[in-house]
């Protein structure tokens, strides 16, 4: 599904409006609408409900909330911000004409100075102060308000975002001028801001409304950023076919493990195999022997000539892909090995984990990364390789930047993991739970994607079906175990059932 900017979205209004030959008033009703069949079905008419109007169009659709509520039996105060220094939407200007006589709302317009309403806990506040079209920070009044809204434990419901937050990039703002909702009321579209783990506080519950925008204007409208979901995995996953043998489904060639960290190594292997992968050779100290003979014995063992930590990475066969990191330290040895194997090797490899870590001691070596390669690094990772950042909107910002400059995929992992490609397009995954926060998750999706490029699916969709089988399958094991008790064993071994869950019976067909 597209993400799009709020230009995007002007432009699917504006073509939604031009093809049905209707009005913006008309948009907003239907928006207004969607909204009240919400509140309706959460609260009773008994509830007080105090609305918060501004001066553009998502003033608008408050005020038509407002009229909408009133027609099923709803009480509202409304405060309309109606202040010198900005004059009233034209569409505004007519809910609230429309609003005049309506016996069951009390309509406050706020021309100079503001007294705010008393707020406490048992009330509904709808924001319609702005909406995602704002184009400047909230200050004087307005921040003012808003921090009122916040500190009054009121419910709060925003229309279509939080007043004070921005559609997509939020770096510098004052984040005590962005009101905190309980709810967010999206029209049509979740908003790119909405993806961000720091904006979380601002959205609450998020429910799209589907105001039945024109689908033309939605599939024309270009977009840098989607969200991939199961329709989506479905269509590029293929079934093995019936005449297969292991080489059809790819070899996979992993540097992983080390002395104390074997079980890194065992979790990557296991997580190729269960995605598919048809042969999966792991390269490792000889101490790793007996651990991955007993725990995964279905996997080629190649030994290191060092007994405890990599030293050398050479490759004796042709490999349809190279994985290197997971648990393999960050020695000085195992640091120049990576070294040179990254200097040598110049096809696309995946860099997870201490692979990263170890280029981090060498940052030099950035440039050496073979383009088209896959980086994989959790939130420290990066920040190591490319800077210190505070929010996901600054290292998605940064990601995109080097992606594109070294031509690599950049896989940001976390919650809404996203896919960064060196085009600029970003894919943002929708599976995944908390509990995939632990020890050796990420291990296991290196292992799934590696799987996937394996089998012969381009890098891009090999990133992105394998983030998304690997969140599918996290939320597959918690079923079973839980957030507390699930462990990376778990998601790896649900990897197989994922993926029978997206394709279904078609591969007996």
């Amino acid at each position: 599904m597209k993400i799009f900017t709020t230009e995007g979205i002007r432009r699917i209004d504006e073509a939604t409006i031009e093809r049905e030959s209707i009005k913006m008033l008309d948009l907003m009703e239907r928006a207004a609408s969607a909204v009240v069949y919400q509140i309706i079905s959460r609260w009773h008419p008994s509830k007080r409900i105090v609305i918060f109007a501004g001066p553009g169009n998502n003033g608008g659709d408050a005020l038509a909330v407002a009229r909408l509520l009133a027609e099923q039996g709803y009480r509202s105060e409304v405060y309309l911000f109606n202040v010198k220094a900005t004059r009233l939407s034209h569409c505004c200007e007519t809910n609230r004409d429309r609003l005049k006589g309506l016996d069951r709302v009390e309509l406050i317009e706020v021309l100079d100075t503001f007294t705010p309403p008393e707020l406490g806990p048992d009330d509904l506040v709808i924001d319609g102060l702005f909406g995602s079209g704002l184009s400047n920070p909230l200050k004087g009044g307005y921040a003012s308000t808003v921090q009122y809204i916040n500190e009054s434990h009121a419910f709060v419901v925003s229309l279509d975002i939080p007043s004070g937050l921005f559609g997509e990039w939020n770096t510098g703002v004052d984040r005590r001028n962005i009101v905190r909702a309980n709810l967010t009321l999206a029209y049509q579209f979740k908003r790119l801001s909405f993806f961000f783990s720091e904006n979380a506080e601002f959205l609450g519950e998020v429910v799209v409304l589907d105001l039945e925008m024109d689908q033309d204007a939605i599939a024309s409208t270009p977009a840098d950023f989607y969200l991939i979901e199961r329709e989506d995995v479905k269509r590029e996953l293929r079934p093995h076919g019936n005449f297969i043998n292991k080489y059809d489904n790819g070899t996979v060639f992993l540097v992983a493990g080390s002395y104390g960290m074997m079980g890194a190594a065992t979790l990557a292997a296991r997580g190729a195999m269960r995605a598919g992968a048809g042969l999966v050779t792991v390269h490792a100290p000889k101490c790793g022997y007996i651990p991955l003979a007993t725990t995964v014995p279905e996997v080629l063992f190649e030994a290191d000539q060092s007994e405890y930590f990599t030293t050398d990475i050479e490759l004796h066969h042709n490999y349809n892909v190279v994985a290197i990191g997971p648990g393999i330290s960050t020695t000085s040895d195992t640091i120049a090995a990576v070294d040179s194997f990254i200097k040598r090797y110049r096809r696309p490899c995946i860099l997870d984990a201490d692979a990263l870590n170890c280029i981090a001691t060498r940052l030099v070596l950035i440039h050496s990364i073979p383009k088209g390669s896959i980086l994989t690094p959790h939130n420290s990772e990066f920040d190591r390789l490319f800077g210190e950042h505070t929010t996901d909107e600054d290292r998605l910002k940064k990601a995109i930047d080097v992606s594109r400059l070294y031509e690599i995929t950049i896989v940001l992992k976390g919650h809404y993991t996203k896919t960064v490609r060196p085009d600029g397009k970003v894919y943002i995954n929708s599976t995944g739970n908390p509990g995939l926060a632990t020890a050796g998750s990420g291990d296991v999706l290196t292992g799934v994607i590696a799987a996937f490029i394996a089998q012969g699916y381009s890098p891009d969709w090999s990133v992105a079906l394998g983030v998304y089988v690997h969140g599918l399958a996290g939320d597959i094991a918690i079923e079973e175990q839980g957030t507390h008790g699930l462990i990376a064993p778990d998601v790896a071994n649900a990897v197989g059932k994922a993926i029978q869950s997206i394709i279904g019976n078609d591969q007996f067909e």
